[in-house]
């Protein structure tokens, strides 16, 4: 997303007097910092809470250990958690939050490769989950996670807001 292009979204969901707040794991905070690149980004970026490792999640976001230990700490599940974490946090009109397999030595398999990547959004009384596997190296991976992301919140934007 173009520098253009972002703006037009920060300011599309001032428009409609939304906010918005991350919770990050692999990204540990690139999606906020993106974000925040954008005219306007004070009025709707609540704040992001980088939860980088199992401690954090759990401490921060209140993720239950079972979940960690049932389906590792890079999984949907995990994310689902940490998305209601973050809104009982910060409690913005869009919650999103993030976590995945950026390079290896996590949790990969075969069914899970270095690349996958879990996304949660909660807005509205919603509930959507992502599930991507990107190419390249850790960096290109969060790159390509963080444009995913804010194309989807455009998507939200544009979907469910513009009425």
């Amino acid at each position: 997303m173009n520098q253009t292009e972002l703006t037009e979204l920060v300011m599309g969901l001032k428009d409609k007097g939304l906010t918005v707040a991350f919770a990050e794991s692999c990204t540990a905070g690139l999606l906020a910092s993106e974000f925040s690149k954008a005219k306007g980004a004070s009025d709707v970026l609540v704040g992001s809470i980088v939860v980088y490792q199992p401690k954090a999640k759990r401490k921060l976001l209140k993720v239950k250990q079972e979940t960690l230990d049932l389906y590792t700490a890079e999984s949907q599940q995990v994310t689902n958690e940490m998305v209601m974490g973050l809104k009982k946090k910060l409690d913005a009109d869009i919650c999103i939050a993030t976590t995945g397999l950026a390079g290896p030595g996590g949790s990969e398999t075969q069914e899970k490769p270095v690349g996958t990547m879990f996304v949660s959004f909660l807005y509205d009384g919603k509930a959507e989950e992502f599930r991507e596997v990107f190419e390249g190296n850790p960096e290109s991976v969060r790159k390509s996670l963080v444009e995913y992301i804010l194309q989807k919140l455009n998507g939200v934007l544009e979907q469910h807001y513009d009425r």
